[in-house]
């Protein structure tokens, strides 16, 4: 894949900001993704001109229906927004009134939307925020790992105006009812199934496997700017976009993004996906063997959990190491430079090293990191529990 010079080390330098490597994943605290070259190239172009903005959103739509198979599409500020926007098209139609009064003033349309509990994730805030923010009640189907096809059929009522269903590591990953069983249940009923798909590879089986709406990210695999794009059937896209008039204006995005959107789809239509896998799996196995050869690690390649089509280390920190893996975790994030892990799991014991956002020559300096941290006396840390603290969010910007 093309990506621009590596010039954001000058950057971050004046700035005094971290110069970190990321090997957690495409995440939204780190910046996303390596931008595509396109992308960014199509940013700069657009930046200067005067545009038609709607006239803008239809050749983005164009270009969505063709890269997902929907009807229609457009750009919004991420995911969340996305689901905001799609849930509210979903509560008004087109009636611009009830667009206008959104979120409070809903007595009059309907307002329920289902979330399986095992769904019920906070990918940086609550899933269910995003549906009250259109106006919309959560509705919990079932308990956190098991819902049958009746705990939905039964949360169905006559104010239900769709179906939320979340696909993401986060989620309970057995016991809940699946996508198609979704479909059979609420297709038949007329209530619209949206799957937010933000951090997904594949642009097109959730479409195909019967949802009306998907929401996809296009500032992680796209390797575009910070954006969602939402696609699916016509009327229930245009509801949305329409939200733009109403809750949607505070989710607006700038031309910018569009323009960047675009790009990276069609940048992806032409990417090596191949070659990059084959670039990640390089990585992977250097840093098996790094970890495997230091006391008290054991490193395995594991796939995603939600198929997409790529693998990550997850390393299990004993401890004969040493370190816990949160230990570990954090001895690496103060290294020079600091290395990033995907730690969300580590009061299991271990983390992941995601390869999927490397510069090149990073995998190398991952795997000398970790040998550095073993060569050194053991910090003060090293043996630290997780423990979920806001001390650092409530001093900001301190």
């Amino acid at each position: 894949m093309p990506t621009a010079p590596n010039h954001n080390t000058d950057y971050r330098s004046r700035l005094n900001l971290r110069p970190v490597i990321n090997v957690s994943g495409t995440m939204t605290s780190l910046g996303a993704s390596i931008m595509h070259a396109d992308a960014i190239a199509a940013m700069a172009e657009i930046a200067p001109q005067w545009i038609e903005m709607d006239d803008l959103q239809r050749r983005a739509s164009a270009v969505i229906a063709r890269l997902t198979g929907g009807e229609a599409g457009f750009v919004t500020a991420c995911c969340a927004a996305g689901i905001s926007m799609t849930i509210a098209g979903t509560m008004t139609g087109t009636d611009m009134l009830a667009i206008e009064q959104l979120p409070d003033r809903t007595e009059r349309l309907k307002d329920e939307v289902i979330l399986q509990l095992g769904h019920a994730v906070n990918y940086g805030a609550p899933v269910e925020q995003s549906i009250r923010l259109a106006g919309g009640k959560p509705v919990y189907a079932g308990t956190a790992t098991q819902v049958m096809p009746y705990h939905i059929e039964n949360s169905i009522t006559d104010r239900t105006a769709a179906l939320l269903f979340v696909v993401s590591h986060h989620t309970v990953q057995i016991g809940q009812v699946s996508l198609e069983e979704v479909v059979e249940i609420c297709r038949p009923r007329g209530i619209p199934v949206i799957v937010d798909a933000a951090s997904e590879y594949d642009l097109r089986s959730f479409l195909e496997r019967g949802a009306d709406i998907a929401i996809y990210s296009g500032h992680k695999f796209l390797s575009g700017p910070t954006s969602g794009i939402v696609a699916g059937r016509k009327d229930l896209v245009r509801a949305a976009y329409l939200q733009n008039k109403g809750i949607g204006r505070a989710m607006k995005v700038g031309k910018e993004s569009i323009a960047g959107v675009m790009a990276a789809l069609q940048a992806w239509e032409k990417r090596d996906h191949v070659g990059i896998r084959a670039r990640e799996t390089a990585a992977l196995h250097l840093w098996q063997t790094t970890v495997n050869a230091l006391p008290g690690l054991h490193a395995k390649i594991m796939p995603d959990p939600t198929n997409n089509p790529l693998d990550r280390l997850e390393i299990t920190v004993a401890p004969e190491s040493g370190f816990t893996a949160n230990g570990l975790a954090k001895a690496l994030a103060a290294g020079d430079p600091p290395i990033i892990v995907r730690d969300h799991e580590s009061e299991l014991g271990f983390f992941y090293l995601d390869p999927c956002n490397l510069h090149p020559g990073e995998a190398e300096v991952v795997a000398d990191a970790f040998e550095k941290v073993f060569a050194a006396e053991r910090p003060a840390n090293a043996m630290a529990l997780p423990r979920h603290s806001l001390a650092s969010a409530l001093r900001w910007p301190d």
